[in-house]
């Protein structure tokens, strides 16, 4: 979508005599991207540090194109849902983050007297048993339980894979663990289920397998909530403060791993401020770090808006690793991004009011609207078709990936009010910041290759 976007830029600056830096705003304004802009702007004024004026135009071409921007990126998912039909509705039954809860009766002579941690080497699919039905008892299992046959098993995983673990197990109950009105943390009277928040800093960035929680205090994790979205409870997750576990146990043991765990809520509505102005800083000394190119006489560089956002993706990917504890208030989290985007469009604004009314209302201004129009809306609909048809992507992860190329949150909270489900907010996530970069990057290789 990045390429085909910078390639009808440049078609289109060829063919219409629109200058190359108005089509760079457009394109940033069309992308609603502007960090774009501002790399942009940056390239350009190490070329010519005193054309401030193509600079403002650049501002106010972002200007013209952002609102239809916007409204473009909805239209585009509204006609893939058309295209979609019925198929755009089955991924309520097969969102990847969401656990799915099935009941399996051990059948398979393959696995008798084997225990769980020897049977899981057995697939590639990842799941979790949380209870073992034996003569009528309940139990919370550890990786050392010997599953025997006829037992009864309680599988949490992923909904692509329970198929995969019907072939391990050879048997699947036809209840329903995953009904509304059904708990199923509530099998057994001796047992409590109770969610547990991570407070403290020491587990921040742990494997969950390495604390070995299920083997020392006999408790069984069913899954973990991070940032709204549920995961499947894998010995590989890492821990982030923050997040929420979900524990089955008897009380004693569960309210011993909530004491290691942390389970402080209030901890929690402190914004930690030495984590966000970290990152500010060091985003800021990468943005003005000059990278030289082959070829190109000026460096380029990524800016005071590419910078910050960069290194707020790899605190956010490697923080909790050594330690850094990167979790903020949601409310704060929202109030400083919000605050920091009025900001910056306002002072956008600023500097292309000035001319706006009486650009957009003439010949030039029209075909600025059309040209950022059909920046945004070609690029989609390429995309999200070769997606559906030739990837074949269900229509959540399709709007997903669109929305986060476009670095698009408010289509995305429009994709989320018309899909169910996490699924399209995950591949939001997943391409955001890979498209992010590509952009700052490429807008700045334009400027400096064809200036």
């Amino acid at each position: 979508m990045i390429l085909l976007g910078l390639l009808l830029t440049l078609g289109l600056h060829w063919t219409t005599g629109v200058s190359l830096t108005n089509m760079v705003g457009l394109l940033s304004g069309a992308v609603t991207n502007t960090p774009v802009l501002g790399a942009a702007q940056q390239a350009f004024l190490q070329i010519h540090p005193d054309d401030t004026k193509t600079v403002t135009d650049m501002s106010l071409a972002c200007a013209v194109a952002y609102p239809l921007g916007v409204i473009g990126v909805i239209l585009a998912i509204l006609l893939l849902k058309k295209l979609y039909g019925e198929a755009c509705h089955y991924h309520k039954d097969q969102t990847v983050a969401k656990p799915h809860v099935s009941e399996f009766l051990v059948s398979n002579p393959g696995v008798y007297h084997k225990s769980i941690a020897e049977v899981m080497k057995l697939t590639e699919k990842h799941f979790v048993i949380s209870r073992v039905w034996r003569n009528s008892k309940v139990s919370i299992p550890t990786s050392e339980t010997l599953l025997e046959k006829g037992d009864h098993l309680l599988v949490i995983s992923a909904k692509p894979d329970v198929d995969g673990i019907r072939i391990l197990f050879r048997e699947e109950e036809n209840r329903d663990w995953n009904k509304e009105d059904v708990d199923w943390n509530a099998v057994d009277s001796t047992l409590i289920s109770r969610r547990i928040v991570v407070t403290q800093s020491k587990p921040d960035g742990v494997k969950l397998g390495f604390l070995r929680l299920r083997n020392l205090y006999g408790i069984n994790i069913t899954r973990v909530n991070r940032a709204g979205i549920d995961l499947i409870a894998s010995p590989k997750l890492r821990l982030q403060t923050g997040d929420r576990l979900t524990i089955v146990g008897e009380a004693t043991a569960v309210n011993n791993v909530g004491k290691i765990l942390g389970d402080e809520v209030k901890r929690l509505t402190t914004p930690n401020l030495f984590a966000i102005f970290l990152g500010i800083a060091f985003g800021v000394l990468l943005g003005v770090l000059p990278i030289a190119i082959p070829g190109i006489s000026a460096p380029i560089r990524i800016g005071v808006a590419g910078g910050p956002i960069i290194v707020g993706i790899l605190m956010g990917a490697f923080g909790p690793r050594f330690h850094v504890t990167t979790y903020t208030t949601q409310s704060a989290n929202l109030m400083m991004r919000q605050f920091g985007i009025v900001i910056y469009l306002a002072a956008l604004g600023i500097d292309a009011g000035a001319h706006f009314f009486e650009t957009v209302f003439r010949t030039e201004g029209l075909l600025w609207i059309g040209l950022g129009f059909l920046l945004t809306f070609i690029p989609i609909i390429v995309v999200g078709l070769l997606g559906s048809f030739l990837f074949k992507l269900n229509y959540a992860n399709n709007i997903g990936m669109i929305c986060g190329s476009m670095a698009n949150p408010m289509a995305l909270s429009y994709a989320n009010t018309i899909v169910e489900g996490d699924e399209q907010s995950v591949s939001y996530a997943t391409v955001y910041p890979l498209s992010m970069f590509l952009r700052v990057i490429t807008a700045q290789l334009i400027i400096m290759l064809f200036l």
